[in-house]
C-alpha cells in the first residue's frame, strides 16, 4: 500500500526497486498476449469461486495502462534526509487539518478505538500520512493497474494475487468496478489499503453492508484501528517519545539498534525534552536518531514496530506517530 508519502520513506530504508526493461514497444492497448493473460486470470478467479458476472464486468474493455508501466518503470531513488522528509509530513497544514478532523470525530473515534484498542493518535498520523485524510486516494481503476502490472512486470505473480483478491472484493458487492480506485500500484482508499490487505483487516463498522474504506470515514477509522490490533499493538502503551540524549553520547550506543529497558536508558542519562528524568520501567526500548549524531532522539518501544508493519520504515512511524501526537495534543 505504497502512496508517494511512502515511498519516499520506505526508500530511505530499504533498496530501490530494479528498473525494469522495456516490454511494450509498441502501443501497450495492442500488447500481445493480453487478453490471454486476463482469460487464465479469469479462470483461476473462477475456480475460486467468484462469478463469471463480477469478472465480465471487472475486465470489460480492459487494456494495459501505459501511465502504470511509465511510472513502474521510473521509480526514482530517493536521498532525503530526516529533516526534509520531516517537514514534508509534518506540515503547519496537515497538522491543523488534522486538528480539526479529529475534533470532528473524536466521538467516532472513541467508539472505534474501544471496538479495536489502538491509539487514536496514530490512527490519525496513518490517515493523515496515507491519504492526506482522504484527501489524496489516487485516481487510477485499481483493476486496470493491477492487471497491467501483474502483465507487464517481473512481479507479476505479486499483482496477479492482487488483482484475483480486487475481484474478490468485487464480487462481495463492497464497491464497484468504477469506484475501485486507488494508487497507480494498487493501493486503495483512504488508508491506501493492497486488496489482499483489504480483504484482511477493511471492516463494516457503522453496519452498511459494505467495507468503504474509500468514503466512510468510519469504515477508514475502524480498518486502520484494526490492521494496528492485528499488528501487535499493545494497548494503553505509546509508540515512543523523542528525549534528550546525555551529553556525551556514545557512538556506539547512538548507532546501535539494540533494544534494552527503558530504566537502562534513563541510567545511562536520557532524559525527556523538558529535562526530566525518564519513567524507570522496564519496557523496550530502542534508541533511534534518524538524522544522525547531533540530531534528534527517540526512544521508540513496541508498539513502534506495528507501525512499522504497516510500512518497514522508521521514517515512516516516526512520521506517523510524531503527526498523531501533534495532531491530538
Amino acid at each position: 500500500m505504497l502512496d508517494c508519502t511512502r515511498r519516499r520513506a520506505l526508500g530511505m530504508a530499504l533498496a530501490a526497486t530494479p528498473v525494469l526493461p522495456v516490454l511494450f514497444a509498441c502501443p501497450v492497448a495492442a500488447a500481445p498476449g493480453f487478453q490471454g493473460f486476463l482469460d487464465s486470470v479469469r479462470a483461476e478467479a473462477e475456480r475460486r469461486g467468484i462469478a463469471p458476472a463480477t469478472i465480465s464486468a471487472a475486465f470489460a474493455g480492459l487494456s494495459p495502462d501505459p501511465k502504470v508501466i511509465e511510472l513502474d518503470r521510473h521509480q526514482p531513488e530517493f536521498t532525503e534526509t530526516w529533516a526534509e522528509y520531516a517537514a514534508a509530513v509534518l506540515s503547519s497544514d496537515r497538522i491543523s487539518q488534522g486538528r480539526t478532523l479529529f475534533a470532528a470525530n473524536q466521538d467516532l473515534l472513541g467508539r472505534v478505538t474501544r471496538s479495536y484498542p489502538a491509539s487514536p493518535s496514530v490512527v490519525m498520523g496513518i490517515w493523515g500520512l496515507e491519504s492526506n485524510y482522504g484527501g489524496y486516494q489516487g485516481g487510477f481503476p485499481v483493476v486496470r493497474s493491477l492487471a497491467t502490472l501483474a502483465y507487464s512486470t517481473d512481479r507479476g505473480s505479486y499483482f496477479r494475487s492482487e488483482l484475483i483478491a480486487a475481484l474478490e472484493i468485487l464480487g462481495h458487492g463492497d464497491v464497484t468496478p468504477q469506484g475501485m480506485l486507488g494508487s497507480w500500484a494498487g493501493a486503495m482508499g483512504q488508508p491506501q489499503f493492497m486488496p489482499s490487505a483489504y480483504l484482511t483487516y477493511a471492516v463494516d463498522f457503522d453496519g452498511t453492508g459494505q467495507r468503504n474504506i474509500w468514503t466512510d470515514i468510519a469504515d477508514v477509522l475502524a480498518s486502520i484501528a484494526n490492521y494496528l490490533v492485528q499488528s501487535g499493538w499493545r494497548a494503553g502503551e505509546s509508540w515512543g517519545r523523542q528525549v534528550l540524549p546525555p551529553p556525551a553520547l556514545s557512538p556506539a550506543l547512538a548507532a546501535s539498534s539494540a533494544t534494552r529497558p527503558l530504566v537502562a536508558f534513563s541510567r545511562l542519562g536520557f532524559r525527556g525534552l523538558d529535562g526530566t528524568p525518564l519513567p524507570e520501567t522496564a519496557i523496550p526500548a530502542r534508541l533511534i536518531m534518524p538524522g544522525g549524531s547531533g540530531g534528534p532522539a527517540y526512544l521508540v518501544f513496541p508498539n513502534f514496530q506495528a507501525i512499522r508493519r504497516y510500512n518497514p520504515s522508521d521514517f515512516y512511524a516516526l512520521g506517523v506517530g510524531l503527526l498523531g501526537d501533534r495532531v491530538t495534543s
